[in-house]
């Protein structure tokens, strides 16, 4: 993907990174930099910095790095040339008419246009009269004919390539139906030849914010198993990111949203009006789908199914959806084990009235303990209030003193004994709070020792230390390069990985253009950017002094020099003392 380096760099002059940033996570100013809670990873401490000055961000928890447009590349699971084009919309910038490589994003628009024929076919499938016994089993579910075709629900027949001979006919290769996860490759006895991925099911198409089609869901109408078929990961699809009907839902009702567990959930709640209902894909609930639903909503409203699993995954979701900030309730499912259920059997007024009713995240968590207690027992009482308080100790002041009265009334403990209780909770939590935040800190300086991106590094610490000083301290002062490049190639450099690095950045400086950590995007992936921005980062803590600089020049010839593979409990300060040779 070619671009010209002025036109990146007017990109990240234009594009306030700051402010994409925030439109995605939560950030709070701390000095010159701005922190978060990272949506790349799940934590409950703030590890996710932004750098305004260097238009850059580094996670120190899960090692997430780079500029603006690494950030929307990998947040929004694009190409290079995609992320490029995405920023470029938000910062009003036009986009050169040539210049780069779009070879990926035509594949990508292809596979969009295989997915949005599929659904067309899908749904022809359904009104056929052939098929009549897939249309009643959408009718027998209560949907209307204007349901069905607002989600464009369809029926994949029983057949072995009714979908690719369609798609074949409009143009589309076996390779690309593979690649969208609409067909599958066979390999027997040497042979190859390919099969539809969807059969005999009822079919889900999954929609994105934009309007495209990116997947699809398939049930069985019967009790057979696997009860779903889903689109796995492609180019155009993540599961991980996935939310079904946010794209209608995304516009309702003040800015709330009703969390759903399935796809007829979702749609039976549309048809009773409730528009603003979704659903997340996958199996696990991820802080991906948090971060996205908590763009869209001040509140969530979590219905999920009422069962042991049901309320497993309710826990999960709080857990998530508590780090966005977002105001979380918990519906009570009463009459039904799920939202479909409950408004076939009692209309859409039983449903909303458990809306009404539904409890917040504090009390949601409590009447689960209270549950699990005979309460009328001293045994059962005291083990229940234990649980409460360790719930409490999670909340603020004024929240703690509304439920210790709240309990002391209905138990008969002094609210004195309650509070004194959730003050020795709360002093445990921070106690736990801190050991968690120094094993995080722990476990991220292994991760800068033991760097996936440089498999070498681990091995040569001393070198490595010393070819990330010189790229962080050329990067940060290029006049140094001038001065001592003559003294340095890139085979005096040990890893090859950091090697790379250097040969990118010597380009950059040599054609007179800031290296800046957007010149890099283009030549490393989303993963490797990472590597690049620790190294980046790193020179904030640098003496950035000409002489460092020749002393870690020095380590890189000296090929004779100490093998270094122990520094997990090393500082800069310590390392760069290894740089120095005793006269």
């Amino acid at each position: 993907m070619k671009f010209d380096d002025r036109f990146i760099h007017d990109l990240q002059d234009k594009a306030d990174i700051e402010q994409v940033i925030s439109s995605h996570i939560t950030l709070k100013r701390r000095g010159k930099t701005l922190v978060g809670l990272c949506p790349f990873h799940n934590e409950k401490t703030p590890s996710f910095t932004v750098y305004p000055d260097t238009r850059s961000f580094y996670c120190f928890g899960c090692g997430a790095g780079g500029d603006v447009i690494s950030f929307v590349r990998r947040i929004e699971n694009l190409d290079y040339t995609e992320a490029v084009k995405a920023v470029a919309q938000i910062a009003g910038v036009p986009m050169p008419e040539d210049g780069y490589d779009d070879t990926l994003s035509k594949k990508r628009m292809r596979l969009l246009a295989a997915n949005r024929e599929a659904a067309r076919f899908f749904n022809a499938c359904l009104m056929q009269e052939k098929n009549r016994h897939a249309l009643k089993y959408f009718l027998d579910r209560g949907l209307s004919a204007n349901t069905i075709r607002r989600f464009g629900l369809g029926y994949a027949p029983n057949e072995w390539r009714a979908l690719i001979e369609h798609l074949h006919s409009k143009g589309f290769t076996d390779e690309e139906l593979v690649l969208a996860n609409l067909a599958r490759r066979s390999d027997k006895d040497g042979r190859v030849s390919y099969y539809d991925n969807f059969r005999n099911r009822v079919m889900f198409p999954i929609i994105d914010l934009r309007g495209n089609v990116i997947a699809f869901g398939g049930r069985v109408m019967d009790d057979s198993k696997p009860k779903y078929i889903n689109t796995s990961d492609t180019l155009v699809y993540k599961k991980s990111n996935g939310v079904f009907a946010l794209n209608f839902a995304k516009n309702a009702n003040d800015n709330k949203l009703i969390l759903v567990e399935g796809y007829m959930d979702v749609i039976a709640l549309h048809q009773a009006g409730f528009t603003n209902a979704v659903a997340c894909l996958g199996t696990a609930f991820t802080h991906e789908q948090a971060n996205l639903l908590s763009r869209y909503a001040d509140e969530i409203l979590i219905c999920y199914d009422n069962d042991e699993a049901g309320k497993k995954a309710t826990q999960k979701a709080l857990g998530v959806l508590g780090n966005t900030g977002v105001k979380l309730r918990v519906v009570k499912m009463e009459g039904g084990k799920d939202a479909d259920e409950i408004i076939r059997k009692h209309g859409k007024e039983r449903f909303d009235s458990l809306l009404g009713n539904a409890a917040n995240r504090t009390e949601y968590k409590l009447l689960e303990e209270r549950s699990r207690y005979n309460i009328s027992t001293d045994d059962g009482k005291l083990r229940f209030l234990m649980a409460a308080t360790q719930i409490l100790a999670e909340c603020g002041s004024i929240e703690c003193d509304i439920y210790a009265t709240r309990l002391s009334n209905e138990l008969g403990v002094s609210a004195e004994s309650i509070n004194a209780q959730i003050k020795s909770a709360k002093a445990k939590l921070r106690r736990n709070e801190e050991a968690r935040r120094v094993k995080e800190q722990t476990e991220a300086l292994a991760k800068s020792f033991e760097d996936k991106n440089n498999p070498e590094r681990s091995n040569n610490l001393r070198a490595a230390k010393a070819e990330e000083t010189i790229i962080a301290s050329f990067m940060r002062n290029p006049d140094f390069y001038k001065k001592l490049k003559d003294k340095l190639t890139p085979d005096d450099f040990v890893t090859s990985f950091n090697r790379r690095v250097y040969e990118c950045l010597v380009s950059k400086l040599e054609a007179g253009v800031d290296a800046e950590l957007s010149q890099f995007a283009k030549s490393f992936s989303p993963e490797e950017m990472d590597s690049v921005t620790r190294i980046f980062i790193s020179s904030h803590s640098l003496v950035n002094t000409l002489k460092e600089c020749e002393d870690c020049i020095k380590v890189l010839k000296d090929k004779t020099g100490p093998r270094i593979t122990d520094a997990s409990a090393m500082s800069d300060e310590e390392f760069l003392k290894l740089f120095k040779k005793d006269d």
